[in-house]
């Protein structure tokens, strides 16, 4: 993921300090930036992205051919101060601290997953994985209206904490058919939708078994490696698959330019803010990381540099739980949380048939 020369737009290269989840305080600015000072706490969308190929002007430009993210394309959080696409910065509101402000990329990865997998009210959800973005599903899946809402996790630790959060029920998937376990709980049915947030390619297979006829299948955990697939269980019962990459107009959640226009055409607002993308660190205040003008890069883009609250990694498995957010979460339960056993009626054709 990161290349081994110059990145195209913003000329960096290996060694870089990594870092892609983050918060701080604007430091300098190049030049006048609209609606932000200096001082100003925030956070970023990462992405680097061209602003002008095919995807980018279709508001897709998480996917640009030349796209990258702070920490891989430029130096990252781990620095003292980094610089960070404009069109992605965003002012925090009074009541969110530093620390939960850097968790909005990972939990920005768990909503665009929701939103692609398309989970209304109502639905069964199935999350495969129950680590930092399998929590963030989690919670996104929560806003979106699920009725009943599945995890499989082998950790004790953290299907404890999901269990606190409200989930209807979390597997360990070495003690439990989890397949068979949703199946019966769900109607004999199936989950409308199966998250993958683990990248392992046998788990994506399984998941085209498991989730009902006409369901939905997204992949967003980063995994390499080969899938094989029976082609029948996607043909015969109309089942999807998709896969999400980080995050579109996610870091915050609201406006996408592209949701109420038929494909590629953007207003001169939308086309605004793409171009904004393009605004690299060229004009810092002579420390800390640069970056050179390369390819798309505006020469006269706008520099700013930002002190940075890394997450506490040894945290990450408790970190959606202790938020206010999920403390709010907690005082709406979903579903009902088994604590006898399960059915024991056992499905002659579990979802295939």
């Amino acid at each position: 993921m990161i290349r081994t020369g110059p990145h195209p737009l913003t000329g960096a290269e290996s060694p870089l300090a990594l870092g892609h989840e983050f918060s701080g305080t604007v430091f300098a600015l190049g030049s006048e930036v609209p609606g932000f000072e200096i001082g100003d706490r925030v956070t970023a969308d990462p992405v680097w992205s061209c602003g002008t190929c095919y995807w980018c002007v279709r508001a897709e430009y998480h996917i640009c051919p030349r796209s990258g993210s702070v920490g891989l394309a430029s130096p990252g959080a781990f620095a003292e101060r980094v610089t960070v696409p404009l069109a992605g910065l965003t002012r925090l509101p009074d009541n969110v601290t530093d620390e939960m402000a850097a968790l909005a990329e990972p939990l920005a990865v768990g909503l665009h997953a929701v939103t692609w997998a398309g989970v209304r009210p109502g639905d069964n959800v199935l999350v495969v994985g129950g680590g930092p973005i399998g929590f963030a599903v989690v919670l996104a899946a929560r806003l979106a209206g699920a009725a009943g809402l599945f995890v499989s996790e082998p950790l004790k630790g953290r299907r404890e904490e999901l269990l606190d959060l409200g989930v209807t029920e979390a597997f360990d998937p070495r003690k439990t058919d989890v397949r068979r376990e949703v199946f019966l709980r769900t109607g004999r049915i199936g989950p409308d939708v199966v998250i993958d947030a683990t990248g392992v390619a046998s788990l994506a297979a399984q998941a085209v078994t498991t989730v009902r006829r006409g369901g939905r299948v997204v992949l967003a955990g980063v995994g390499h490696g080969s899938v094989e697939v029976d082609m029948g269980q996607l043909v015969f019962y109309e089942r999807s698959v998709l896969g999400t990459l980080g995050y579109n107009f996610d870091i915050p959640p609201g406006h996408r330019p592209d949701e109420h226009r038929a494909p590629g055409r953007l207003g001169a607002a939308d086309r605004a803010v793409f171009a904004g993308r393009r605004c690299l660190g060229l004009r810092g205040p002579g420390q800390g990381p640069g970056l050179s003008s390369q390819g798309s890069v505006d020469p006269e883009g706008t520099v700013t540099w930002i002190s940075t609250c890394l997450k506490k990694r040894r945290r990450c498995n408790r970190w959606s739980v202790s938020s206010p957010l999920a403390r709010s979460l907690r005082t709406r339960p979903i579903g009902r949380r088994t604590s006898s056993s399960p059915p024991t009626s056992s499905p002659s054709s579990a979802n295939s048939a």
